[in-house]
């Protein structure tokens, strides 16, 4: 209600400026309603964080990027300096709530691996991308205040805004995946150490099917199981293995960034997903030398579990299908479900 109240009287305020713009009393007026004015808004401001969690305020924020990315991309389109300046403004300052405001969660947190992941997430976005960002913003505005106006490259300006919303997504991200976690479970030095400690295994994944354990190699001595075979491969079987873990990381890190966007509740597709990227890390594990399973016949049989959680999602899918109304991405979708039938196929036929 005070900042209702002041809205009038700022106004005010600035039209007496306007018309009396050498007026010592009326500048002095503007800055006395000005200081109370940004003084309301702070304490607006601080009551609103106290009862939003970072969680709900970076959702929220996520959004609100991409309308002024859409708006700004599409001011450029319609050669519109000023609205691509207004909204580009818009998208800076929301960038640098968002950075500070996540900067002053981690505060909260003892130092350490998921603290710093946050904050290089923070430092990549307005270190990097924004300057970038502003650069672009910049050079367009000038280009199209020109008489006549000039060309502006539309690809590079959408890339330096699509970066903008993937920084703030990489952030959200941070801090969601990474929170309550002291170390990343897929570092590098996994051949290095490949000891670890069932109970920390099963701390991270507790819904692992672990198999009785029985001596596969009775020939061989200090090897029972594949597991262990799998620690005393050649180093050049290793570095084969390390290279389709690498590639299998990165399509965990795009899988991690979008189901980050969705919960869980009541979404079985995500709890789907989710569920066969768990057993797809534990098969990862497995080709290392570590995890929950540990001989060829739990391998198989996780390779089965990933094969009809598969069927489920291609199921469940279908209905959502259904209920769609003629469109490319209706034939995209189905185009995806039918290469989920077919490594659903595969992988039955392997493990067999």
């Amino acid at each position: 209600s005070q900042i209702e109240n002041l809205c009038p009287q700022v106004i005010n305020a600035a039209r007496v400026l306007a018309a009396r713009p050498r007026s010592k009393v009326a500048q002095e007026n503007i800055e006395v309603f000005r200081d109370a004015w940004i003084n309301q808004v702070r304490i607006l401001t601080d009551a609103v964080d106290d009862i939003t969690t970072v969680d709900d305020f970076l959702a929220v924020s996520e959004n609100h990027i991409l309308e002024d990315v859409n708006k700004c991309v599409a001011a450029l389109q319609s050669k519109k300096p000023d609205a691509v300046d207004i909204t580009a403004g818009a998208i800076r300052g929301r960038s640098g709530r968002i950075c500070n405001v996540v900067a002053s969660e981690m505060d909260n947190y003892e130092p350490g691996p998921y603290t710093e992941r946050v904050h290089e997430a923070i430092r990549l976005l307005s270190n990097n991308v924004m300057p970038n960002f502003a650069l672009k913003v910049e050079g367009a505005v000038k280009s199209l205040s020109a008489n006549p106006p000039l060309m502006v490259d539309e690809n590079e300006f959408i890339d330096a805004t699509r970066l903008v919303y993937d920084g703030v997504r990489e952030i959200r991200r941070a801090v969601l995946l990474n929170r309550g976690r002291d170390a990343d479970i897929d570092s590098d030095t996994e051949w290095e150490n490949p000891e670890v400690a069932e109970s920390e295994v099963a701390s991270v994944r507790p819904d692992s099917t672990t198999t009785e354990l029985v001596d596969e190699y009775p020939d061989i001595s200090g090897i029972t199981n594949a597991r262990e075979a799998m620690k005393k491969l050649p180093e050049e079987d290793r570095q084969k293995i390390v290279q389709q873990v690498d590639e299998f990381k990165d399509e965990k890190r795009k899988f991690d960034l979008e189901v980050s966007k969705w919960d869980d509740n009541g979404n079985d597709v995500i709890v789907l997903a989710k569920h066969m990227c768990m057993i797809m890390m534990e098969m990862t594990d497995f080709t290392r030398g570590r995890g929950p399973l540990q001989t060829t016949m739990a391998v198989i049989d996780a390779a089965k579990r990933i094969s009809e959680a598969g069927t489920k999602l291609d199921k469940l899918a279908r209905q959502i299908v259904e209920m769609c109304p003629e469109s490319a991405t209706k034939a995209d979708l189905l185009a995806y479900l039918q290469r989920i039938a077919l490594y659903c196929h595969q992988l039955n036929i392997t493990s067999k």
